[in-house]
């Protein structure tokens, strides 16, 4: 891997709110505080067999690790599963399938009650919003960065989950598409082309492996990277950045970028496609040749 990564911060559950806000919340840098959710009866309740009777045996959605159709407004789920059924296959056996944006407060509302959002540390939490995602080992969450620009605040549990994050300044250079969150689709994180894809080589970037209890915080804007090493589930909660001009871009994104890119995708299907791939590739190149980011 020839990315440029350097280790995203550590730090304990000691971190104090002053601290956390002027060295990672106000500079906008990712940190990991190792085993947050250990004050949290979830780090000692959300066992696998305590998941499955809380949530029971609710049909869900599941997605494996192949990648999105860019030309088609919605993903279509891989197939559908019994929760149970599906934690067991998770965590028997390696698996690309993937459950995201479990929506816990109307399936799951018990859960609510074995952690709270970690406020001390920052404002405008969207308690109405958590998601759970579960992965089994080897599942991918490809490059891409939220549609709304909330800052993520990401609590891991059972396993590991390797992490690696981009700033937003690299987006040309990561083949960023237009009308769009997420990168191109056909090269790989883990190993890609250079020959291919040449401006990804020298990007910049910083990676983590979480395990039990740490949470992340992420950024808004961050471009992410994810892997399941061994099968596991996290909570994610969000809270909105105070910058005006950030939540105005969220609004642009969720209600004119996506419907406009959404009526071109049905309209033009696998030409709009081919425009939008090449004109990030041309702006891929043009990024490289001018040394930029600076």
């Amino acid at each position: 891997m020839s990315f440029k990564l350097s280790q995203i911060d550590q730090v304990d559950r000691s971190i104090s709110p002053k601290e956390f806000e002027s060295q990672y919340l106000k500079p906008k840098r990712p940190v990991v505080i190792k085993e947050y959710a250990k004050k949290f009866p979830a780090f000692e309740k959300w066992t696998p067999e305590y998941l499955k009777k809380t949530i029971g045996d609710q049909i869900v959605p599941l997605f494996d690790s192949s990648k999105a159709d860019p030309s088609k407004p919605i993903n279509a789920p891989t197939t559908h599963m019994k929760f149970p059924d599906y934690l067991d296959l998770m965590l028997r056996e390696p698996s690309d399938l993937r459950m995201f944006a479990f929506d816990i407060l109307s399936k799951a509302p018990e859960l609510m009650k074995d952690y709270s959002s970690p406020k001390e540390l920052a404002g405008g939490f969207l308690d109405k919003f958590p998601n759970m995602f579960f992965g089994g080992q080897g599942a991918i969450t490809f490059l891409h960065y939220d549609i709304d620009l909330a800052h993520i605040f990401q609590m891991h549990f059972h396993g590991r989950k390797h992490i690696i994050l981009f700033e937003q300044k690299w987006s040309e250079r990561l083949y960023k598409l237009p009308m769009a969150t997420y990168a191109l689709e056909d090269y790989s994180i883990e190993n890609p082309d250079y020959d291919k894809f040449p401006s990804l080589k020298g990007v910049e970037g910083s990676e983590t492996m979480l395990t039990h209890g740490d949470l992340l915080f992420m950024p808004t804007e961050y471009w992410h990277w994810m892997k399941y090493v061994d099968g596991g589930y996290s909570i994610s909660l969000r809270a909105w950045e105070k910058s005006i001009l950030t939540n105005l871009h969220s609004l642009y994104n969720l209600f004119v970028q996506r419907n406009i890119d959404n009526v071109l995708k049905r309209t033009f299907k696998e030409k709009y496609l081919h425009f939008k791939e090449q004109i990030a590739i041309k702006n891929a190149e043009k990024a490289l040749i001018q040394g930029l980011p600076r």
